[in-house]
């Protein structure tokens, strides 16, 4: 091809992008068309086909079914901006069909984490993730930030906790409530950065000392925006409830205090919202769950329900608990506690030996706990590892022992139609009187904690299956099918390890997922496929709609044994309530219908804050564990997989990172597909799932990073 020719296809090029886009060329219009608004000859077609194959791919143009070209639409997206260090970010949409868009860091447009945008798409290559513009900061999150203050003799500056906030905060004289270098601080941000300028901000709260005693945690909670203490208004309301349930309070109610039954709980628990109870008619199971009924303290619309709303969940922190509600109710009136008369909403369902529950009923009752037992204790009565146990329980063990057998049942019954079961350990961080972590370790799950699970699982799916079929306005938990592209480039994946995934139409049962969890048990590749298949999935939400849980591969599911920490199982108690009552007739119903859709939102994006909240003091407590062990070699599992390097988790679930700079002994590729690097001399392979040797070289607490290096 000629020179002329590249000059003539480059001007056709931007003819296509300034007219064509600019709509001086407007109609959409077949190729023959085009080619005679562009001028371009028959011997120039291929070049045209690559050029606008390429605007395509750029998310410029766009091609009909029927072959017409068009300018692409813009339309812009509401979602949420999350930072990066390095200047870019990414938006994030409540609608899980949109996969998050790229902002690159010269369209960020002034957003900081956590902002609400409006972005433009500007580019959407095919099977690659979108790539978008801020067009406008629709709603600031971040007027107060977290930061390390930092002192000069005529201004102060301040830098955020949070890594996804990259710019320090200049903080004019006079404006830093005399804060000293070092000290934690919160900042209004009063002028938002323009171009290269920093914010400006003052000093609103002085934390503490870097180095004092639970300030490090104090920073989280205050950088997420948790609640900490309650509005008098809300802790006088609580104090006034009474402290024993009065007679009125039982009057009408089932009296099930004659019952035999326990709570099962952690050691350190002291919002008991849970008992249960067991007896055996024939080959019939009586299983008796009963929950604390706090909406008979918590009524709609008070200040107590007013500010449960706005917390939406207790959040577990290693440190201490943010309560939903005050302590008054959670650990006093409301908690189940041995002896003690409480009013309860039970569930109590007949299940016959295939773990089907072939009746049940769901009442307002009045209870009184036997024995307050915890899982380790319930454990060992199982196992029979202590015998002396056995004998202080021993009127409670036959019951036990059968709980044992229902909940095997119930397992059983579970994960023959296709339950999804990650058995992730959990990390428990032991801390000492100072908040220093002294210990980390994984938290298993065993008998006695699936024991309490399967009984709450088929407790909530009842209750939820009752009021679909009374088609009554209610709060569902629903746990979306996955994306099918994800799960294709899982079965992809798995094939390279003799395992497959059977798809329908494009879409998975839950039961393949559970069947391929199965197939690797015990196998160097389980967690490395665990971790993939875990990944695949949607995270689980509150909906007014009963559109099914996929992971628990049931229809109908919901959250009815936790009003004590979670505000949607509070709210339909009340909906229960009002229906054994008589009282849920059609104004009632618009009511909720009214309300629901809002809590169910509200109640998910707070449940999410709790979860990164936890995450991040755990992630905390782990970086300044090892801190102290800089030096040590550990055995551990490559647990990530990125283009700039290797994520090992150790034992006791501490994870860090190999930089790919800091693999000296060749150079290394990184194939996205395999989720592996290979050395291009060696051959020497670093895969998800592998065991590998590493030392821990570097751990800084202030950005939350640790480094390893791996050992030969």
């Amino acid at each position: 091809m000629s020179k002329k020719n590249k000059i003539d296809l480059y001007e056709i090029r931007k003819k296509i992008v300034y007219d064509f886009m600019g709509e001086k060329i407007y109609v959409p219009m077949k190729i023959k068309e085009l080619m005679v608004v562009l001028g371009v000859t028959k011997e120039d077609r291929p070049q045209l086909d690559k050029i606008l194959e390429e605007l395509i791919a750029e998310g410029k143009i766009e091609v009909s079914k029927r072959g017409k070209y068009s300018k692409v639409q813009e339309s812009s997206i509401i979602g949420t901006f999350v930072g990066n260090p390095r200047g870019f970010g990414f938006v994030e949409v409540d609608d899980d069909s949109i996969e998050d868009i790229f902002i690159p860091s010269n369209s960020v447009n002034g957003a900081i984490n956590k902002d609400k945008v409006e972005v433009i798409i500007v580019k959407a290559p095919k099977g690659k993730r979108k790539e978008g513009k801020v067009k406008k900061i629709v709603e600031r999150a971040n007027s107060n930030i977290v930061c390390t203050y930092e002192e000069s003799p005529n201004f102060g500056f301040a830098v955020p906790d949070s890594v996804k906030l990259n710019s320090d905060i200049f903080i004019p004289k006079g404006k830093s409530k005399n804060a000293k270098s070092g000290d934690k601080v919160v900042v209004q941000i009063t002028k938002y950065s323009q171009g290269n300028k920093h914010s400006e901000g003052k000093v609103v709260e002085i934390l503490g000392g870097i180095d004092d005693v639970g300030v490090d945690i104090l920073s989280i909670i205050r950088t997420n925006d948790l609640p900490e203490e309650f509005p008098v208004r809300v802790e006088n309301q609580a104090e006034r409830v009474g402290k024993e349930v009065s007679e009125a309070d039982m009057a009408g109610r089932m009296d099930l205090r004659q019952w035999r039954m326990i709570t099962i709980d952690g050691e350190d628990a002291k919002d008991l919202d849970d008992a249960v109870s067991l007896t055996k008619e024939g080959n019939i199971f009586k299983l008796g769950v009963h929950i604390a009924d706090v909406t008979n303290y918590v009524q709609e619309g008070s200040a107590l329900d007013r500010e449960a709303i706005k917390r939406g969940t207790s959040v577990y922190l290693v440190d201490r608990v943010i309560p939903m509600l005050p302590r008054a109710l959670s650990n006093g009136i409301c908690s189940l506690n041995q002896g003690e008369n409480r009013l309860a909403l039970s569930c109590i369902m007949y299940i016959d030996e295939t773990g089907r529950v072939v009746d049940h009923k769901i009442a307002e009752t009045v209870i009184k706990v036997d024995r307050r037992m915890s899982y380790t204790q319930v454990k060992k009565i199982l196992e029979r590892t202590d015998q002396e146990l056995v004998e202080e329980y021993s009127d409670f063990v036959p019951m036990i022992d059968e709980m044992a057998k229902l909940a095997e049942i119930l397992r059983g019954k579970r994960m023959k139609r296709g339950a999804i079961d990650f058995d992730f350990p959990e990390t428990k961080v032991i801390l000492d009187e100072k908040g220093k972590p002294i210990d980390i370790k994984p938290y298993e799950r065993n008998i006695a904690t699936k024991l309490i699970e399967d009984f709450m699982l088929v407790a909530n799916e009842t209750v939820a299956t009752e009021y679909f079929w009374r088609e009554a306005p209610f709060l569902y938990r629903t746990h979306e099918a996955p994306d099918p592209e994800k799960i294709e480039k899982l079965s992809t994946f798995v094939n390279n390890f003799g395992y497959m995934i059977h798809l329908k139409k494009d879409e998975v049962h839950p039961k393949e997922i559970q069947k391929l969890l199965d197939s690797i048990k015990g196998k160097d590749e389980e967690a490395l496929i665990c971790r993939l298949a875990l990944r695949s999935m949607k995270q689980a939400r509150y909906t007014t709609e009963c559109t099914g849980h996929f992971g628990l591969a049931i229809m109908n599911y919901c959250h009815f044994t936790s009003p004590i920490r979670r505000y949607p199982d509070l709210q339909i108690h009340r909906i229960i309530k009002e229906n054994l009552r008589g009282r849920l007739d059609s104004k009632r119903k618009k009511h909720y219908t009214e309300i629901l859709p809002k809590i169910a939102k509200s109640s998910s994006d707070l449940e999410r804050r709790a979860a990164e909240s936890e995450r991040e003091t755990v992630k905390l407590k782990q970086i300044e564990f090892m801190s102290d062990n800089i030096g040590q070699e550990y055995e551990g599992v490559i647990s990530g997989v990125t283009q700039w390097g290797i994520f090992v988790e150790l034992a006791n679930t501490v994870e860090g990172l190999v930089r790919i700079a800091d693999l000296v002994d060749d150079f290394y590729i990184y194939d996205e597909e395999k989720y592996e690097f290979y050395g291009e001399k060696t051959g020497k392979t670093y895969k998800l799932g592998q065991k590998v040797k590493i030392k821990v070289i570097k751990a800084d607490i202030k950005k939350r990073t640790l480094d390893f290096r791996m050992i030969e």
